[in-house]
């Protein structure tokens, strides 16, 4: 080898030890600050997908296996559920949502005699623990799993009182979204959040908005799976309402936009209902009160806010079921969902005898079943919407509403009121310029 070769060789063995010592040095210190590493480690992509808690489909069933299962469990059991799936789609944008009914009466009169109760779970697509909750629910009104501490003959007395709709999966283009890889995504199949995109207080952002979060759509109810849950939730006209997420551990009721509740009667059986669930079934440590008194956030366009100020809804509740504080807010499966067996099993458990402790004091609670019809408004958009949309799914057509369509349709209606208003209002004023003093023709 000749000379400079071997100088060069020095030199880059020189700078090399040069490096080492520094990065070692430095590795020390960032171990030294963890909170220092974090921001150090975000800012030079140094977190990456294998540090991920991945979906553990040892527990998990995947959504496809999750409603087969579903499917077949109503096939085995045709006297107590009965299964429809509710389809929508506008712009290109397609989805379907299955929809479970107990009940031991077939007609809809029967089921307008009798307690009614809605469910939703899989609004969220990361949330895939709530959809397991509504597979086991199901799978106790089927009798074929069972609740250890309820008696059995007491169980069938309440239920049959009851009418129950289950929706297993709201968002099913989300919850596919998740299966793919992207494990913090909470919105639809095209981006927008189905807990935002409902009518009341639609829209507003809050300082810390975050679009990868909250989107609320284009306008209220731009959404497939919204215009559906919205159609069912008017014609079931429900006593009781449960949206399900996870994320933490809390029993929330109306109101999610701001930070008060109902008052009088209606918070007092809200909140009874709320503390024997708490005591009995969530170990005293769930969160009680509104939404956006309590979370820490307002949320707009919520569920179930619209479904207690519009569907007018007597007992209208968020629960939240599970959530990891001690996760990264990127590990998101094992933030939103337990991860091992017996934490899994612990939340079903203590979750789906919650749920029929509802099933049980919740019509004692609202006392005699009373028709809500005459107290219930429903704007003409609402109406104009679900017309439209039943007409839609009635015929099959493969047409699409288009929003601007409706808008034309609302503006006409509204033009025709105004004008009815003036045209009355002046043939008001006519008749009264038209009134003369009558002048005597006898001189005074």
């Amino acid at each position: 080898m000749n000379d400079s070769y071997l100088n060069s060789m020095a030199s880059l063995s020189s700078s090399s030890s040069s490096s080492f010592l520094f990065f070692f040095s430095f590795s020390i210190f960032l171990a030294s600050s963890p909170d220092l590493f974090s921001v150090y480690a975000k800012s030079h992509n140094l977190t990456h997908s294998s540090s991920l808690t991945p979906i553990n489909y040892h527990l998990y069933h995947s959504s496809g296996n999750l409603m087969e299962e579903i499917r077949n469990l109503v096939h085995r059991h045709p006297d107590k559920l009965n299964m429809e799936t509710l389809k929508g789609g506008n712009k290109g944008y397609d989805t379907e949502v299955a929809v479970v009914t107990y009940g031991k009466g077939k007609s809809q009169n029967d089921e307008r005699s009798k307690f009614r109760i809605l469910l939703s779970f899989g609004q969220h697509g990361r949330e895939l623990i709530t959809s397991e909750l509504a597979l086991r629910i199901l799978s106790i009104l089927s009798e074929e799993q069972h609740l250890p501490t309820v008696d059995h003959a007491t169980l069938n007395g309440t239920l049959g009182k009851l009418v129950i709709k289950v929706v297993p999966m709201e968002n099913l283009n989300g919850r596919k979204l998740v299966e793919a890889g992207d494990l913090c995504e909470r919105r639809n199949g095209r981006g927008v959040d189905l807990n935002r995109n409902w009518s009341v207080d639609w829209g507003k952002k809050e300082k810390d908005y975050d679009p990868y979060e909250e989107n609320p759509g284009v306008a209220p109810f731009s959404e497939p799976e919204t215009q559906i849950m919205r159609k069912l939730a008017i014609s079931f006209d429900p006593h009781i309402w449960i949206n399900v997420h996870s994320g933490m551990e809390a029993l929330f009721m109306p109101y999610d936009h701001k930070n008060i509740t109902p008052i009088g009667l209606p918070l007092q059986r809200m909140k009874s209902l709320l503390e024997e669930v708490n005591h009995l079934h969530c170990h005293k440590h769930c969160m009680i009160g509104s939404g956006g008194g309590s979370v820490g956030y307002f949320a707009h366009g919520t569920a179930t806010d619209f479904m207690y100020d519009m569907v007018r809804v007597p007992m209208a509740f968020t629960f939240e079921i599970y959530g990891d504080g001690t996760a990264s807010s990127k590990d998101c499966f094992k933030m939103f969902n337990p991860i091992d067996l017996s934490s899994y099993n612990r939340v079903l458990n203590d979750w789906s005898a919650a749920f029929f402790t509802i099933f049980k004091l919740g019509p004692q609670q609202l006392g005699e079943i009373h028709s809500k019809a005459l107290d219930k408004l429903v704007s003409i958009d609402d109406y104009l919407d679900g017309y439209l949309m039943e007409r839609r799914n009635r015929y099959g057509k493969k047409m699409e509403v288009l929003e601007l369509g409706m808008q034309e349709i609302r503006t006409y209606f509204r033009l025709f009121l105004l004008s009815s208003v003036l045209l009355l209002f002046m043939f008001c004023s006519r008749i009264s310029k038209g009134k003369r003093p009558i002048v005597s023709a006898i001189p005074l």
